[in-house]
């Protein structure tokens, strides 16, 4: 169960995360320099494979147990337009997640990795954020919580993913409020709208930051301009932090999630990396901001956790590489 019970409790677990396993790191390194290949030839799976090592506490990791979570939300702010599709298709996905129709499904089971979703009061939406705070404390601390608590302990790679009409628009609030800049600068088409559609999304968005910002650290933030399933995915990373299983961040909702913890405890993202960028065009000055290198770019813009499951394969690549290859001496290969 979640170790708190209010956000003052929230922050202080967050503060009191442990960090990377220094000496796992250095014995990673150590493996890596006597593979049989030239210094640096598996470019970044090398930087991959000793980030994980040190994460797990392990210099000769592999991947036995990856998890992804798909939380589900509604938005107060949908009814104002800013969604191409209705509140309604939010608990129509997560039907389809659970009958094993959606993306996520399949790249789920190519990456060898259990898929849970958790629909997070549905028949509730958010309020309205350009008319006061998304969620009261109470609120916001449940979503966190269910985030914490859906994570398995026993797994070793976490990517959590989201599904929640109008949460492009709560995603763009939030790294607005957080990072500063016009409405526009983070405000993209999301599901598709254009014209007086996006239009009316970026006036939302501007009003919601106008209201909202500059009330607080990251986790405020997150109560007066996120959603549910925002929340909980920031709940699940911080869980991940505390039993030391690396992170996948996703596209621009779940960045704008973990953005939240960066933006209240610094490091709080050091055992996340981003496993793509997406097209949603906020998402690159997003990850910018959070220096974040994402591994993939593959135009994509779905959520659901799709390009962060598609970059489970290049984290095992590399971990397979490091841990399973010769080293020189074991090989008999001269130049070791």
């Amino acid at each position: 169960m979640a170790e708190f019970s209010d956000l003052d409790g929230f922050r202080a677990a967050l503060a009191a995360m442990p960090g990377e396993d220094t000496a796992a790191r250095e014995g990673a390194a150590e493996r890596n320099a006597q593979l049989t290949k030239p210094p640096g030839a598996l470019g970044r799976l090398e930087d991959v494979a000793q980030w994980y090592a040190g994460w797990r506490g392990d210099a000769r990791p592999l991947i036995a147990a990856p998890q992804i979570i798909v939380f589900a939300g509604n938005h107060g702010v949908a009814a104002q337009g800013v969604s191409a599709f209705p509140a309604e298709v939010t608990a129509q996905m997560v039907l389809n997640f659970q009958h094993g129709g959606a993306a996520i499904n399949q790249l789920a089971r190519l990456a060898g990795a259990t898929l849970d979703v958790h629909a997070l009061a549905l028949d509730r939406p958010t309020n309205d954020f350009t008319k006061g705070p998304a969620l009261s404390e109470g609120e916001v601390v449940d979503a966190l919580a269910a985030g914490w608590d859906a994570v398995d302990p026993q797994a070793d790679l976490l990517v959590v993913g989201e599904m929640g009409i109008g949460n492009t628009t709560s995603a763009a609030a939030l790294s607005a409020a957080l990072f500063g800049g016009k409405a526009a600068d983070w405000t993209g088409r999301g599901t598709g709208v254009e014209g007086d559609a996006l239009a009316t999304k970026i006036r939302v968005v501007a009003e919601g930051v106008a209201l909202h910002g500059d009330q607080g650290d990251g986790i405020e933030t997150l109560r007066r301009l996120g959603g549910r399933e925002i929340a909980a995915m920031a709940g699940a990373i911080a869980r991940a932090r505390s039993l030391r299983i690396p992170v996948i961040l996703d596209g621009f909702i779940c960045t704008a999630a973990a953005a939240c913890l960066a933006q209240t405890c610094a490091g709080a993202l050091d055992h996340c990396i981003a496993g793509h960028l997406s097209n949603e065009g906020a998402h690159a000055r997003l990850l910018e901001a959070l220096d974040k290198e994402p591994l993939l770019a593959l135009g994509l813009r779905l959520g659901e956790g799709s390009g962060a499951a598609l970059a489970i394969q290049i984290v095992k690549a590399a971990l397979e590489c490091h841990s399973c290859m010769a080293t020189f001496a074991e090989a008999g290969v001269t130049g070791g």
